[in-house]
């Protein structure tokens, strides 16, 4: 398989700006995964990656060779659409052989390839039919067959589960890690689903308006976003945020107050930051201690708004007087009333502080 290396890769149309100047190192068989919501420009990097696209600047390399001015048909790509796009009047097994067929490649050596990926994929007892006797994740699975055929360097996917039920999607991301797995292939992945990306990738890019706002390890966003935006993408739901002044030290961590007057011993290190206002606490909701905290914890009370009780666990919205509801995980047994009052515990280890410019502080791994 191959390694992919973009290098200060921008992309305009006319004067507008869609991909800013993004640096990757993509190994070989690695699982990376582009994130961002709408408009970020992620299948824009994608199609550059597949030479769909003219870069307008930087480098591109695959295998350590410079394919900017390659053909996509040159670069040893194949990829996966949202759009499964069969061939209607051609069965499973003639919409996998046909772009074979258009090489010119020895017969034998198709009906070998086609039949190989047919078993990857479970779908030998469906190679006579047609496309509209298959279901959604049969199609998809058609169509990622296809391109298995080709023996690509690189697998591209372009939201491919996008058009599929929720129960699908599951089924259908647990195939592609398999299909990862037994390839052993150099494989990005493009979605605009976060918890899509976490469960998929060995690394995940987040971009946000064409720039690359973090690239590393599902966990490494989870548990030391490099800023806001990050930290209240990754995570399902997503990280809470208060607005706080950051007021002093202790133990080497910041001290924050926040909204009802609350202050918030952290460990986020807060050297080389000032003290007054602009800050942004950041909190998940599953690190939030519901009906109160322990023992050197800070407390917060809210308004119960309304709560979600999903069996195993239950989602509290509260109100502290600003726009955004604080979210709480708590145990699926908890009980509250909308309009009563319940106490929040804050656990300074779990806290995250944001500055002006929305760049996290540093902060030690929490547990």
């Amino acid at each position: 398989m191959a390694n992919i290396k973009l290098d200060q890769v921008r992309k305009s149309f006319g004067k507008v700006d869609v991909i800013r100047g993004v640096n990757l190192d993509i190994k070989s068989r690695e699982f990376v995964v582009f994130v961002g919501p709408s408009g970020c420009g992620k299948s824009t990097l994608l199609r550059l990656v597949a030479g769909l696209e003219d870069i307008t600047s930087g480098t591109l390399s695959i295998d350590n060779q410079v394919v900017n001015a390659l053909s996509p048909s040159d670069r040893g790509i194949a990829m996966v659409f949202q759009s499964y796009a069969l061939y209607p009047h051609m069965t499973v097994y003639e919409n996998m052989a046909f772009g074979l067929k258009l090489a010119k490649t020895d017969p034998r050596s198709i009906d070998e390839r086609v039949k190989d990926a047919a078993r990857i994929l479970q779908l030998d007892p469906l190679l006579d039919r047609l496309p509209k006797q298959l279901s959604g994740g049969q199609r998809q699975r058609v169509a990622i067959g296809r391109a298995i055929v080709r023996k690509p360097k690189v697998f591209l996917f372009d939201e491919p589960l996008s058009n599929l039920d929720a129960a699908l999607r599951v089924q259908m991301r647990i195939e592609i890690a398999k299909l990862h797995h037994s390839l052993d292939a150099t494989m990005i992945y493009v979605t605009h689903d976060q918890v899509e990306a976490m469960t998929l990738a060995d690394r995940i890019a987040v971009l946000r308006d064409g720039y690359l706002m973090q690239f590393g390890s599902p966990l490494d966003l989870y548990h030391h976003p490099d800023n806001k935006f990050v930290g209240g993408f990754i995570g399902s739901p997503k990280m809470n945020f208060l607005p706080c002044d950051l007021s002093g030290t202790e133990n080497g961590g910041a001290v924050v107050k926040t909204v009802r007057n609350t202050a918030v011993h952290t460990t986020s290190n807060p050297n080389n930051h000032s003290a007054g206002s602009g800050y942004t606490l950041g909190i998940r909701p599953e690190d939030l201690l519901a009906g109160g905290g322990r023992a050197g914890d800070a407390e917060i009370e809210g308004e119960v708004i309304t709560i979600e009780q999903l069996g195993a666990e239950t989602y509290i919205y509260l109100d502290l007087g600003q726009e955004e509801p604080l979210v709480v995980k708590a145990e699926g047994n908890f009980s509250a009333q909308p309009g009563s009052h319940i106490r929040v515990g804050i656990p300074a280890g779990a806290c995250y502080v944001f500055d002006a410019e929305e760049q996290a502080l540093q902060r030690p791994a929490y547990n």
